[in-house]
């Protein structure tokens, strides 16, 4: 657990990842509350506080009595919380701290084509 985050933040974030990792796919069961409250040694409300965000943002839905289950809609709905969260918070600081060091944007540019490049024929 990383003590800059709230818990329940945390408990949402690792379903996240699961998901994007392809550890959970659409129609699977997530872990339960009690599963995050002794593996991670958590309150369960605090990790049920944490699913109910996923399900809140319909990453989650409940099947009452059965637990939580991925939507057919979680990555997408992953991946663009994240693309936001990322232009919005993140880039500023990165442009900012570039800005500080004399890095161009010409320059800035060819390293992150070089970085494509290097990503594509890694893939």
């Amino acid at each position: 657990m990383d003590s800059n985050k709230l818990i329940f933040e945390q408990v949402a974030e690792m379903v996240e990842n699961q998901i994007l990792d392809g550890l959970l796919l659409a129609g699977d069961q997530s872990p339960s509350t009690t599963e995050f409250a002794n593996v991670y040694s958590i309150n369960p409300a605090t990790a049920r506080k944490g699913l109910n965000i996923l399900v809140d943002e319909g990453i989650l839905y409940k099947k009452r009595g059965m637990g939580m289950f991925v939507t057919d809609k979680a990555i997408d709905i992953i991946k663009e919380k994240r693309r936001q969260e990322y232009l919005d918070n993140i880039l500023p600081d990165l442009i900012k701290n570039i800005k500080l060091l004399g890095i161009s944007k010409d320059d800035l540019i060819n390293e992150i084509e070089d970085i494509y490049r290097k990503e594509d024929i890694n893939d």
